[in-house]
């Protein structure tokens, strides 16, 4: 723990009305008096308690890899935050940043919300689908509840007997009745609802507000594969049982289009909503309509420009002010609620990182120019923070399912095709129908002709510093926690330990393949395409039935499974999916080896992963700290 205090700045605040956890998770948190507002700074691994006078940081709390949400404990001055890939929740001094709990929890701890007095706050486990119920005071988790699949977003309701929670890849959003501990109501969304981390309840009506996008996997389009949404949930459904009502933010503003909702915030006395689009940096302010048609139009100055990346927002508890923590400036800025002035802004310490690296995620994260032309699609928008977004893709090439990058800079070629031979080639994305950039290079490059792999032959490292700088950003993903279904560092359980020496006898053969520490052949010097089978079945398939292999490395959360997604479980990989033994020779195992090898899959990684190996790429981070803490 490493913390720095700066005295002499507290001011006396007049006590105003607590932010309860109808609010929602946030990276934000302003105290209910007003005079601090707390950061989980993601990159940096810091929480940060920052005055609002001032906007001076007054401390800072070194407290694990990817903090992802912090809570003020009810109208005290403590705070607890989420430490993702630690799996911990901690709870901190808020006057001085000090640590008083680190509490272990079960995997991936992401949303926290408090209680109005402070007993008790909840938390989302985006894998396995839980909430923990904590007394932070004691330090002591109390129940762990079904919460559905991936959820991140969480809400209590105003009098605090349901918990909201809407799942990351659906936007679904589920119901928690808390006497009984049971998930009691479901409201579902389009097929398409996509990339959901954050939802509020309204202060006095029956409405739950969930930002997040819309992907239509049928159309490779720059104006028609990705939506900014903002939909209102109905808590207590009309007769008609019309049960939600979705905004395209797009056509919500005009001709303005803007890009990866990711966050909203209501003021105390519900009349307005604040949405921010991580994508554009823009910020829209609506009014909120109590018509249950309607809903909300927009208010004033409708759109406000930030700055880089936004992620997150809260407003203060008199409604005065407005906080937006802008990631990619490691800044919060504080805004005039009325009027959208600026008020002062509140410069944090940067992640250890280089200048390179924080270019690059400027630009992954971007979808205005060079990146994109019609700002409807970032990288970000199908890869957020370099995890896939869990959907198959009809690409002109053929069917594709997101890939997920963690481990990208030592398992090159790129692609299910490895038509890529460097990140930098995806120059051709930018500057294809999908993003519609004019690109990060100020040359030309060869036209793609068919689907001939003409990146291969194209050289496009070396030739712009923002091109290298996106490669350096998109090489440093990486997994930075063993599963939560090892039993510890090199631990397995006797299943896995079973399904490990299947998995590397010779005759059944998957090891042939998936090797090395990242359990690929996927290789610079020595590309191999594999035909196990899969390909056949894709009518729109132009590139031929042979793939790269992907990583087996974190595949315990990466469903749906092959390069199309045609299997939903690795049980079907190895089963229903493999009828002719070209995808590892499984056909004479039984039911108890096939569950012995499924576990051992999703044991992976259970040893730590290596920095460098023979295949690793050249466009590093020079300031990455090292591997990130295992679990």
């Amino acid at each position: 723990m490493n913390i720095t205090v700066s005295l002499g700045m507290l001011a006396f605040i007049v006590q105003t009305p607590s932010q309860p956890g109808h609010q929602g998770n946030s990276q934000l948190a302003v105290r209910a008096d007003g005079g601090l507002v707390a950061l989980a700074h993601t990159d940096a691994g810091i929480i940060s308690g920052i005055h609002t006078t001032t906007m001076r940081p007054i401390w800072e709390a070194r407290v694990g890899s990817r903090p992802e949400s912090c809570t003020f404990l009810g109208k005290g001055k403590d705070l607890a935050a989420t430490v993702y890939d630690e799996d911990l929740v901690i709870v901190l001094d808020g006057s001085t940043g000090a640590i008083k709990h680190r509490i272990a929890v079960t995997d991936e701890p992401y949303g926290i919300v408090s209680n109005k007095d402070g007993t008790r706050v909840y938390v989302t486990h985006e894998y396995p689908g839980k909430v923990s119920e904590i007394d932070p005071a004691q330090g002591k988790i109390l129940r762990v509840l079904d919460a559905g699949s991936r959820p991140r977003g969480i809400a209590l309701h105003p009098d605090e007997k349901r918990l909201f929670v809407c799942e990351f890849l659906s936007a679904t959003m589920h119901a928690i009745e808390l006497g009984q501990g049971k998930l009691v109501d479901t409201w579902k969304g389009q097929p398409s609802d996509n990339l959901s981390r954050q939802l509020a309840i309204h202060p006095t009506r029956p409405k739950a507000y969930i930002p997040h996008i819309r992907s239509r996997t049928t159309v490779i389009d720059g104006t028609g594969s990705i939506f900014p949404q903002l939909t209102v949930y109905d808590l207590t459904p009309p007769t008609e049982g019309k049960r939600r009502k979705s905004f395209g933010m797009d056509t919500f503003n005009g001709v303005y289009v803007v890009t990866n909702p990711w966050e909203t915030a209501i003021t105390s006395d519900g009349k307005k909503l604040f949405a921010l689009y991580s994508g554009t940096d823009d910020m829209n302010i609506c009014q909120v309509v109590d018509d249950d048609y309607k809903e909300l139009e927009r208010s004033g100055r409708a759109i406000v420009r930030v700055g880089k990346n936004p992620r997150a927002v809260r407003v203060s508890p008199d409604d005065a002010s407005v906080f937006v923590f802008d990631s990619s400036d490691f800044a919060i800025r504080k805004l005039d609620c009325q009027t959208m002035a600026l008020q002062g802004i509140a410069k944090l310490s940067k992640p250890h990182r280089s200048e390179e690296w924080i270019r690059g995620r400027v630009l992954w994260n971007s979808a205005d120019s060079p990146m994109s032309s019609r700002r409807w699609v970032a990288c970000s928008s199908c890869h957020p923070d370099g995890q896939p977004d869990g959907r198959v893709w009809s690409n002109p090439e053929g069917k594709r399912k997101t890939p997920h990058l963690g481990g990208l800079a030592h398992t090159h070629p790129l692609h299910w095709s490895a038509d890529r031979d460097e990140v930098q080639d995806f120059e051709y994305t930018i500057r294809s129908k999908l993003m519609m950039g004019p690109g990060l290079l100020r040359e030309s490059i060869q036209s793609k002709k068919n689907f001939k792999k003409t990146e291969l032959e194209e050289r496009t490292s070396g030739r712009s510093a923002d091109l290298d700088a996106l490669a350096i950003y998109t090489n440093s993903f990486t997994f930075n926690s063993l599963s939560p279904h090892a039993l510890g560092e090199g631990k397995l359980t006797e299943s896995a330990l079973r399904g490990k020496a299947l998995f590397s006898d010779a005759k059944v053969g998957c090891s042939t393949c998936h090797s090395g520490p990242f359990y690929s052949d996927s290789s610079l010097q020595s590309m191999k395409l594999h035909d196990v089978g899969t390909g056949a079945s894709d009518a729109s398939e132009r590139m031929g039935n042979s793939y790269d292999t992907p990583t087996l490395v974190g595949v315990y959360r990466t469903a749906p499974y092959l390069h199309d997604g045609t299997a939903p479980t690795l049980r079907d990989v190895l089963t229903t999916c493999n009828k002719s033994d070209k995808h590892g020779v499984t056909s004479h195992l039984g039911n108890s080896q096939i569950d012995d090898l499924v576990a051992f899959l999703q044991a992976l990684p259970f040893e730590k992963l290596p920095s460098k190996t023979d295949n690793t790429v050249k466009y590093l981070d020079s300031a990455a700290s090292g591997p990130a803490k295992t679990k």
